[in-house]
């Protein structure tokens, strides 16, 4: 699935098994040059947000917003804004 300019780039369901809360994990590598994997679980169908800030608590880019199945999900982030500009090397957060 794509939000914006961004790709959901697995989703993996292991037989029956969903998760079984919300958990946001460590990106990888980390630090990222020039991209970072960022893992999430989301145990039920719900509206979703991952969204990445700046030290300053600016919104860099939002990579999902909208609904979402149950699954375990893998998203890649390409270092560049909501406005496709590359930003300065440091530190972002993300929230889930």
């Amino acid at each position: 699935e794509v939000w914006g300019t961004q790709v959901v780039t697995s989703v993996q369901q292991v037989g029956n098994t969903l998760p079984s809360s919300y958990q946001l994990s460590q990106n990888y590598p980390n630090p990222f040059n020039p991209t970072t994997t960022i893992e999430f679980d989301v145990p039920k169908r719900a509206n979703v947000r991952l969204s990445i800030y700046n030290l300053l608590g600016q919104e860099v880019v939002t990579m999902v917003d909208g609904p979402m199945a149950p699954g375990f999900y893998s998203m890649v982030w390409d270092g560049r804004s909501s406005v496709g500009a590359k930003v300065a090397s440091g530190i972002y957060f993300y929230k889930l």
